[in-house]
């Protein structure tokens, strides 16, 4: 084709046009597919359909040794990998991924690769940490984990604990150095010397939303902001265990922070954190959108069996529930009988007095005295809870009715705690589910279960004290002048009967019993009546 013909311009023109916008086009398609951060800032990032996101930093300092970088989202995995292919060995997928690059002598500039599994869309918030040559490095010794350096926390869950794993440290090291060797020695020259820190981030109750997580891994992200707005549950040197377990709170969002410490150098560095709500924004099973005698019986043998069945059987949830229920309308049916038949009061008296002792023990191990070490022991741990549970049923053989009016009132108001919770999140109704979870699952004992009172935790403990003390006043008034126990129906019926019995100025005495009675009724309903005929008068 001639392109000097004068005729042809605005056809090369037009063509020139396309190739430009062609050109631009696919710059811009880099550009949205390349993210650019700087050093300790954070940087919203999303990840297209099928599409993979390149994270870019420039310009690192000399005096910079390693880099870290993190990527959080709500809750979709994330695959973050040093290749544009994920490769085992060097990619990690998670909610919560990070990976960690050790520098070169001239090396300023860094890239990461992330995308979706399964080439879905996925948006979150990344940051890239720097740290010195002094500064230890998190998961540089590490044997478990498929990355060769693995600065992630990997956490696991289920209804009872959730538990968190991380690999082991190294002290720092310089660029162009060779790693020191992890376990040749154990001198104070070594790893061995590294300390570690646990801490504890609490979402606000009951807020779920994405909004509220990024906002609250900004403030866990460094050790500085760690120290500053987490809780240190533990330290711990480095001969211990790399492992903790935790109560689970469903519904409650934790971010778990790792710090590691050199006391030699006096400098530290920081895990990945990573962040929970016990339970799946994707499943149904564990999602996270989710007559005083007769009540005290329920309780107490819907309790006893849903343990009993859940550790002897493998049955589901919904009917160990069923079953759970049906045997918790059984108990309390039989507890009212056994006073209404037999009038057995100490029968009550101890199942009220249990029930309350439960409660008062299980308030005691909600407190900080749950986390002390000692109690970690399943025999400590369960012999001193008995020992309250029972203690508190012995007063109630001298004061009869004024325990089971307590026991109504606090008991009842804590049922009405946790209906409010079936609406809205408050940590006061982990005070029996610790327990319960610690009766089945026996790795339970390890894990630390102490949780943060927030505001709705405030409130409804005022609602359990108003509620609690204007029950027991209200049913001490009404009762102050009845007997210290109601009597047995069957009992004051069976000695009425042998009243009317022995008593002859009694009319009743001279009534058919009720028996009779409805015999004769049905006699007169069903026996036809014969005609009399003509009668006479008899003459005497």
């Amino acid at each position: 084709m001639d392109w000097t013909d004068p005729g042809k311009m605005p056809l090369k023109r037009e063509c020139l046009v396309l190739l430009v916008l062609s050109w631009v086009s696919s710059l811009r398609a880099q550009d949205e597919n390349r993210v650019m951060f700087s050093l300790g800032t954070f940087q919203n990032v999303s990840v297209p359909v099928n599409g993979t996101v390149q994270a870019v930093v420039s310009r690192i300092p000399a005096d910079v040794s390693f880099l870290t970088l993190q990527f959080h989202t709500h809750h979709r995995n994330v695959t973050l990998s040093y290749t544009p292919i994920p490769l085992y060995g060097f990619s990690v997928t998670a909610a919560d991924a990070g990976l960690l690059s050790t520098l070169t002598l001239s090396q300023t500039t860094v890239s990461w690769f992330l995308k979706t599994p399964d080439g879905s869309s996925a948006a979150g918030v990344g940051v890239i940490l720097p740290y010195t040559s002094t500064d230890p490095v998190p998961g540089a010794c590490n044997q478990e984990f498929p990355l060769e350096i693995d600065p992630n926390i990997y956490l696991q869950y289920n209804l009872f604990e959730t538990t968190i794993t991380f690999a082991p440290a190294n002290i720092g090291y310089g660029r162009g150095e060779s790693p020191p060797a992890c376990d040749v020695d154990m001198g104070s020259s070594t790893r061995w010397r590294l300390v570690y820190e646990l801490y504890q981030y609490f979402l606000p109750e009951g807020d779920l939303s994405e909004q509220s997580l990024i906002s609250s891994l900004e403030r866990a992200a460094n050790v500085q902001n760690v120290q500053d707005n987490s809780r240190k549950v533990v330290s711990l040197s480095s001969h211990d265990r790399t492992q903790f377990s935790f109560s689970s709170l469903p519904g409650q969002g934790v971010i778990f922070s790792v710090i590691v410490r050199d006391p030699v150098l006096n400098t530290s560095a920081s895990y990945i954190p990573v962040h929970t709500y016990a339970c799946s924004f994707n499943s149904t099973l564990d999602g996270c959108s989710d007559l005083e005698l007769f009540c005290m019986g329920f309780c107490f043998m819907a309790f006893i069996f849903f343990v009993l069945i859940t550790r002897t059987t493998a049955l589901e949830y919904d009917i160990r529930l069923a079953l759970t229920a049906l045997m918790g309308v059984v108990g309390g049916v039989a507890m009212v009988m056994s006073w209404w038949r037999f009038g057995s009061v100490m029968v009550c008296v101890l199942v009220v007095g249990l029930i309350l002792g439960f409660l008062i023990s299980s308030i005691a191990f909600f407190t900080p005295l749950g986390d002390l070490p000692i109690f970690h022991n399943d025999v400590v741990f369960w012999v001193v809870f008995a020992c309250i549970m029972v203690f508190v049923p012995l007063f109630f053989i001298r004061w009869p009715r004024e325990g089971n009016i307590f026991t109504c009132g606090v008991v009842g108001a804590y049922a009405v705690v946790l209906a409010v919770n079936a609406y809205t999140y408050t940590s006061l109704s982990y005070i029996t589910l610790d327990v319960l979870k610690r009766l089945l699952n026996h790795n339970f004992s390890r894990a630390f279960i102490s949780v943060p009172l927030q505001d709705i935790d405030f409130i409804m403990i005022t609602v359990w004290v108003v509620l609690g003390v204007l029950g027991i006043v209200m049913q001490l008034y009404r009762e102050k002048s009845r007997p210290f126990f109601p009597p047995s129906p069957y009992v004051m019926w069976k000695q009425e009967r042998e009243r009317r019995k022995t008593n002859v100025l009694d009319p009743s005495h001279h009534k058919p019993s009720l028996s009779a009675r409805i015999l004769g009724r049905i006699h007169q309903l069903t026996q036809r009546t014969e005609p009399a005929g003509e009668t006479t008068p008899l003459l005497l």
